[in-house]
């Protein structure tokens, strides 16, 4: 165990000096940044347009549309005017982000109110000067007959609640609806699959890191010191602390980032149990992939002419990712049960099951965490023979009857 820590050690530090690792490493987060900031900055153009509107107010509403402008913080200036229709063309033709409303007894009784804008006004402006459609239907209502009882009905706005049965909970005869953010969920979730995914992608690192040490034709010096299985755990280790360096970079620069534009507790979230079980989930995927990688990438020769069945190899983390659908859409039916149990999609599918689902099947998960220490146990076995034979043999790739027969022995 020793010798694995000082491979790992090696590890680290070699790729720590790298000057591509090093830029990397801050360049994604950084990217990420800019893409929201951009996305924000383009985002605020209609926001920010302040709008000026002139209300020819023969009603007396005047008072209530400025009620209901601040009620919904719209960014209006609300000015009275006394030019009627005919005298606004050439304020119109003058003006810039103006409007001109127009309120009688004529368009009360017809229920059409003539609103009209310059050419270049906000495309928010529509949706938002319909808000005013409440104060001036009371104001119709007011002019009927009516009694209080009556015109209370009528001002009362008819609402349609859409309650889902998994929603509802009976206790003591009285039903009550359970109302959760759907972030307290998908944070959780999305953290562990930022965990999976970077020290998968920093695992397949190890690939590359076998097959150039025997390029170079140093892993006889290597083994001279260390046991084939020391360095290939070594190698499992060092790649997950460089994959986890990589996770705190990031989520340094992105956490912060994302609370402040969501304007949500984003570490309360995290800083659940549920999170321990995810990230473990991400932990044992990584093992699993990294314990292939290490194995196959000793099989290789050169990585510029890896063969067909090693470029495979290299897909079989992405394979969760093509089951994103029916995942999402149905996480307690058959294709995500049985995409729990199969070890190379477990990590994954687990992931986007509990991120979804309201209730955990514990029974399903104990199932598939066992399957994927069996798994990885299995694959450790198996790589460490391959390892053994593969990271000793020069000139040309291995096939895989090659590599089946290093199993067998």
């Amino acid at each position: 165990m020793r010798n694995s820590m000082k491979v790992a050690k090696w590890e680290i530090k070699r790729n720590l000096k790298n000057k591509s690792f090093v830029i990397g490493l801050f360049l994604t987060p950084l990217l990420i940044l800019a893409f929201g900031f951009l996305g924000s900055l383009f985002g605020s153009d209609s926001e920010s347009t302040e709008v000026t509107i002139f209300v020819n107010d023969q009603l007396n509403v005047f008072d209530l549309m400025e009620e209901t402008a601040d009620q919904y913080d719209l960014d209006w200036v609300l000015h009275q005017t006394d030019l009627t229709e005919n005298e606004i063309l050439e304020e119109l033709e003058n003006g810039d982000n103006t409007a001109y409303i127009f309120l009688n007894s004529e368009s009360l009784e017809s229920g059409a109110f003539p609103v009209y804008t310059t050419e270049d006004m906000p495309s928010s402006f529509s949706s938002e000067v319909n808000l005013l459609a409440g104060p001036l239907q009371q104001q119709r209502i007011s002019q009927l007959d009516l009694t209080d009882e009556e015109l209370a009905i009528i001002s009362t706005s008819v609402l349609f609640e859409e309650v889902a049965v998994d929603e509802i909970m009976t206790e003591d005869g009285q039903e009550s609806v359970l109302e959760e953010n759907p972030l307290e969920k998908i944070v959780p979730g999305l953290f562990a699959g930022i965990i999976l995914f970077s020290i998968v992608i920093t695992g397949m690192m190890i690939f590359q890191s076998a097959s150039q040490e025997k390029k170079d034709k140093i892993a006889e010096i290597i083994l001279s010191s260390v046991t084939p299985s020391e360095l290939m755990n070594g190698k499992i280790l060092g790649y997950f602390v460089l994959g986890i360096i990589q996770v705190v970079v990031l989520l340094l620069f992105v956490v912060p980032f994302a609370a402040f534009k969501i304007d949500e507790p984003v570490m309360e979230y995290l800083l659940v149990p549920e999170t321990l079980l995810l990230v473990l989930i991400a932990i044992l995927g990584y093992l699993l992939f990294a314990s292939i990688f290490v194995g196959i990438g000793a099989t290789m020769a050169d990585m510029s002419t890896s063969g067909n069945f090693q470029g495979l190899v290299m897909m079989l983390p992405f394979l969760s990712f093509v089951l994103i659908a029916p995942v999402l859409s149905d996480p307690s039916g058959l294709v995500a049960k049985v995409a729990s149990y199969i070890p190379f999609t477990s990590p994954g599918v687990l992931i986007m099951r509990l991120t979804v689902l309201e209730e955990w099947p514990w029974i399903e998960i104990l199932i598939a965490l066992a399957v994927l220490l069996i798994s990885i146990f299995v694959f450790m076995k198996l790589a460490g023979k391959i390892f053994k034979v593969g990271i000793l043999m020069y000139g040309k790739n291995a096939t895989p009857g090659e590599i089946w027969k290093w199993i067998r022995s």
